[in-house]
């Protein structure tokens, strides 16, 4: 009698990633709908642009703020407990903002609350990934992003459509519903490592040992050395005009005569480009590397804003989103394989967490200053000009980096 061998199961890391994905999708596609929400928020109140983008800037600090301490904490304690309470918060944030009433309960509710709640969706989970994947980390990283761009894509489109049905304010409980719903379910299925479960990194026996979290640096050594900062400046750079854009690309299309939901769809857009930027850019880092990827991007991200300058029509802003979104998809893949690249995995939470602080800073400080610019002149064209400058100097910096002594590990085809 003979007996078939048992089922081969299906690699835990890949539950990891799926549950990522969810949690991204609707993180990221409720912080994008800022922009659709921007000018009901201004018609009701009264705000000026700068004030109502400040909000947005509150949250991009305390994002990044709060992602340094959840990083190191994920290093120590895993992903699941974390995960839980910031979807507890995001959520709440979202609920509360369903009955706002004055300019600083703008900057609490959304500000601080949501802010704190989004700062795990990227350090926490792209963290986790890294740790379950080796070989093909760019990939998986790559799959989990797209779950920025799925939610970048669906969620402005159905809160422009809830908001023309229900009102601006129902729709921010069903926008908090959601994050709670997935939160509480997708978060519980995360594991810190796949030693945790007697695994090993991408399902491949016996790799323990090369593949291990001890390479690379610790925090206090990495802030002694110029890779570190120049990353941190580069991805400043970077996430200050994703944020601009974001925010701002919505009400820059209704000025040039787009309809409402016209406008949105330049953000739809954006998000729907961003998951073929994000799975290409991840493949692509597993064969040349993150950094090189990264330079890359940049090269993509300054032809889209060149573009930009000379976009005065809807069709000229759809085609400026699609280029846009491949390089916006890409560049929020490759920043923690680049991470993981140059300065291992030893305390890749935390060096993670502090470069995406920079970047936050930078998504906090460049809303603003395009609404100011726009207040005082009523026009973007000399904040958009900014972003272009900004791109070139995040590609120079970026061009001096190299990976520190000790973390060297096996992660590419093509890496060295």
């Amino acid at each position: 009698m003979s007996t078939s061998p048992p089922a081969k199961r299906l690699y835990y890391g890949y539950t990891i990633v799926a549950a990522s994905f969810c949690m991204q999708a609707v993180a990221v596609g409720a912080l994008v709908t800022y922009g659709v929400f921007f000018k009901h928020l201004q018609d009701e109140f009264g705000w000026s642009r700068a004030f109502t983008s400040g909000a947005s800037s509150v949250v991009m600090v305390t994002m990044g703020a709060t992602g340094i301490l959840f990083g190191r904490l994920n290093d120590r304690l895993g992903p699941r407990r974390i995960l839980l309470g910031s979807g507890i918060c995001l959520a709440g944030g979202y609920f509360v903002m369903s009955v706002l009433q004055a300019g600083w309960q703008l900057y609490v509710f959304y500000g601080l609350m949501v802010g704190i709640g989004l700062s795990t969706h990227d350090i926490v989970t792209l963290s986790t990934v890294a740790r379950w994947f080796r070989r093909r980390r760019g990939l998986m990283t790559g799959l989990v992003k797209a779950g920025t761009g799925t939610g970048q894509f669906l969620v402005p489109i159905i809160a422009s459509s809830l908001i023309a049905l229900l009102g601006w304010r129902s729709t921010y409980v069903v926008i908090g519903a959601a994050i709670l719903v997935v939160y509480l379910i997708a978060a519980r299925l995360l594991k810190r490592s796949p030693a945790e479960m007697g695994l090993s990194p991408d399902g491949r026996p016996g790799e323990e040992e090369q593949s291990s979290d001890s390479a690379g640096v610790f925090l206090y050594e990495a802030v002694k050395m110029p890779q570190l900062w120049l990353c941190c400046l580069s991805y400043f750079c970077v996430i200050f005009g994703a944020m601009t854009v974001l925010v701002h690309i919505v009400p820059h299309a209704t000025d040039i005569g787009m309809a409402g939901t016209s406008a949105a769809a330049v953000v739809s857009i954006i998000g729907a480009v961003s998951i073929a930027g994000r799975l290409t850019m991840g493949t692509t880092s597993d064969r040349i590397g993150s950094r090189r990827t990264f330079l890359l991007c940049f090269a993509v991200l300054i032809a889209a804003l060149l573009w930009l300058q000379i976009a005065s029509t809807g069709w000229m802003l759809f085609a400026f989103a699609v280029a846009y979104g491949f390089a916006h998809g890409g560049f929020y893949t490759v920043m923690s394989p680049t991470v993981a690249e140059i300065f291992g995995l030893k305390a890749h939470g935390a060096i993670f967490g502090l470069v995406y602080f920079w970047g936050t800073l930078g998504g906090a400080v460049g809303p603003v200053v395009a609404g100011r610019v726009f207040d005082t002149q009523q026009s973007y064209s000399s904040a958009f000009w900014l972003l272009v400058g900004l791109a070139l100097i995040g590609l120079l910096l970026m061009l001096r980096v190299r990976p520190v002594p000790g973390a060297r590990q096996v992660l590419f085809k093509g890496s060295g």
